[in-house]
């Protein structure tokens, strides 16, 4: 059954709406794309970030994860099953002649839903091979490496997050914009200043 991802709520509004990303479809390839998520649970009144690997199902709208049998994320999520996910790229950095002006380019998903552990050992392992087959598409089961194992299954914790909605957001420059560059690869200050 495909779950549905209308927009209930403010919870899932962009403020910016001049950011504010109105294709699904767009949200479903950076869903698809984007190599990793971070996973926002709470303890009580202690929030708790986990980077994860993740596998975006569109035909079921859900996204699989996994952790530890035991741990900080599965005692969250058995306690409080609403999460928020978020998965961002950032592009250039753009440089200003005043200190307010100064910004970065940047794209980003943020989901919002409820986490199932996964028991059924048939949903689990085929959550882990979607898992699988995004990270190592050009390996098969059987064939490059031993297929999962319950004995594996017995050690891992598997969830499904069910979509409830989502937000885009996105905040590009002109592609000619003066003394933008990568972070990490800082221009020359002579090459800053030919660019103004």
């Amino acid at each position: 059954m495909k779950r549905s991802n209308n927009l209930p709520s403010d919870y899932t509004q962009v403020r910016r709406k001049n950011r504010a990303v109105q294709d699904p479809a767009w949200i479903r390839g950076f869903l698809h794309n984007a190599p990793y998520g971070t996973i926002a649970t709470v303890w009580e009144d202690q929030p708790f970030l986990k980077p994860s690997l993740f596998a975006y199902d569109e035909d079921e709208n859900v996204i699989y994860l996994h952790s530890a049998l035991e741990g900080r994320m599965r005692t969250n999520v058995e306690t409080n099953p609403r999460i928020c996910f978020c998965v961002s790229q950032m592009g250039r950095l753009l440089p200003a002649t005043t200190a307010m002006e100064f910004g970065v380019e940047y794209e980003s998903v943020v989901v919002f839903g409820q986490v199932i552990i996964l028991e059924n050992p048939v949903e689990a392992r085929h959550a882990l091979q979607r898992l699988l087959d995004k990270y190592f598409p050009h390996l098969r089961p059987g064939v490059d490496y031993r297929p999962i194992i319950e004995e594996e299954l017995n050690i891992t914790s598997v969830y499904r997050l069910d979509i409830d909605g989502w937000s885009g957001k996105v905040d590009k420059a002109e592609p000619e914009f003066p003394g933008a560059f990568f972070f990490g690869q800082v221009p020359i200050k002579g090459d800053q200043e030919a660019n103004r």
